[in-house]
């Protein structure tokens, strides 16, 4: 039967799992997957750890390998052979292909698209998985042969994608692929899987485990069924909401900072929160870092979340919107000259820059609509929150225009309206139509991008360009 660990309170969780191999009780095979890769990587840590209890053991009698290298019929001669040492023997691979096909290529772009520039590595590898899935061939799409591939082609190859946006990571995945010298991964045959579900069902020697991760699957495949009936499925889902997206943070944070004698005090925890997005993977990987930075010291602060963490992209990026909103020339080219200075594409940075303008017009609208009664510029937060977010949210499906801005945290709706006046409707509006014409010369033209940005920027901020 498999377990999933869900967050929804529904069948049973990793806790279920670790008392059950507390009890002695394990199955031949264990599948974890979704898209939260931290408390993923967590619960394969705890499994793996739960199987083989003493480290110089797992020295010799785990196995580990990537979904990007995997041989299914290595992997069934390992499964069949006995431990080196007496005692479980654990058999890992990570980030599988076994479960992938047509049905997972459009959560396989939007990790193509996530990693492009922060892992590239990964993405490079994510790509030549989405050649092998859809039957297309890296060498047809380089050399711009990708723009032969028109809107009704891209639906027939992946009917879940809209492809607006493929002009945009398809040819820098291309070129990535292309400089790397990747090599296109074998596509798992039928016959192969049939023979790992039989050594699972009854071939291996008693002791032996099984622990497959992926970051999306199939569910219809053979293999899962097999997987859900002889053995247990966890799952991993992104974390949705703010506020459980940082209640999850602060419970792993806890038990990690715990356990090496040590605190965040309140003022810490919110410059991580304002560094991180409270975003598992960046706030547990700060809270190393400071832990190490803390030294015998018990209490970590704001100022050593400062000195640890420094600005981020993220920091500059919101320096750039606010420098817009509040129409800070000075402030708004310091910003933009830093964020390219760091390597961010200007792709990314007018995708910001454009949604910043979007926010402005769809809060004038608002402003104009006559549903924000109470809501006055010089009001503060908390009385905003209160008294105008409540009754706007409710009504939040009234303009198709609004959706947008009324969906997004109430702090963003807040100083999007109270920096709105600064604009007039048609300045805003005027303000998207010359980013659309920037977009396409970024795309087209070999036009310097900073030039490009900086003449935008002179515009929103009333200095004749």
């Amino acid at each position: 039967m498999a377990l999933h660990d869900d967050d929804t309170g529904r069948g049973a969780s990793l806790k279920a799992i670790l008392a059950e191999l507390k009890r002695g009780k394990a199955v031949p095979c264990y599948l974890l997957y979704g898209g939260e890769e931290f408390r993923l990587r967590d619960a394969l840590d705890k499994i793996t750890a739960a199987l083989i209890p003493d480290a110089r053991d797992r020295e010799l009698n785990l196995f580990v390998t990537d979904g990007e290298h995997e041989d299914i019929g290595s992997l069934c001669e390992s499964l069949i052979t006995p431990p080196l040492l007496p005692g479980r023997k654990v058999v890992v691979v990570r980030e599988t292909r076994l479960f992938q096909s047509k049905k997972v290529l459009a959560h396989l772009i939007a990790q193509i698209r996530e990693r492009l520039e922060p892992d590239p590595a990964r993405a490079a590898a994510d790509f030549m998985q989405f050649l092998t899935v859809t039957g297309m061939q890296l060498d047809d799409l380089r050399d711009g042969g990708w723009r032969k591939i028109d809107d009704d082609t891209w639906q027939k190859i992946v009917p879940d994608d809209g492809g607006e946006d493929r002009e945009t990571w398809l040819p820098r995945a291309v070129e990535l692929c292309v400089s790397r010298g990747a090599v296109l991964v074998q596509e798992k045959t039928e016959e192969e899987t049939d023979h790992l579900e039989r050594v699972l069902a009854g071939g291996m020697p008693e002791g032996n485990h099984l622990i497959l991760t992926a970051e999306a699957v199939d569910r219809r495949k053979r293999l899962f069924k097999a997987i859900s009936t002889m053995g247990h499925i966890l799952t991993f889902a992104k974390i949705k909401g703010e506020a459980r997206q940082q209640q999850v943070v602060t419970e792993m944070a806890a038990g990690l900072l715990e356990g090496r004698g040590k605190r965040l005090s309140s003022g810490a925890w919110a410059a991580l929160g304002q560094k991180t997005g409270f975003s598992l993977r960046e706030s547990l990987g700060a809270i190393e870092k400071l832990i190490t930075y803390a030294g015998e010291k018990a209490v970590i602060e704001a100022a050593d979340v400062e000195a640890v963490i420094g600005r981020t992209k993220e920091d500059t990026v919101f320096d750039l919107t606010g420098a817009l909103a509040a129409r800070n020339l000075t402030a708004a080219l310091r910003a933009s000259r830093d964020l390219l200075d760091q390597g961010s594409p200007p792709l990314m940075i007018m995708a910001m820059i454009t949604k910043e303008i979007r926010f402005l017009l769809h809060a004038k609208l608002l402003l104009a609509s006559g549903r924000l009664k109470g809501f006055s510029a010089n009001m503060d937060y908390g009385r905003f929150q209160k008294a105008v977010y409540p009754s706007l949210k409710q009504g939040a499906g009234e303009g198709e225009e609004q959706v947008d801005l009324v969906s997004q945290h109430p702090y963003v709706v807040y100083q999007s309206l109270k920096n709105a006046g600064r604009f007039t409707r048609s300045e805003l509006a005027g303000f998207l139509g010359m980013l659309v014409r920037i977009d396409l010369a970024l795309k087209s033209t070999g036009q310097d991008p900073r030039l490009l940005l900086e003449r935008f920027l002179l515009a929103v901020c009333n200095v004749n360009a």
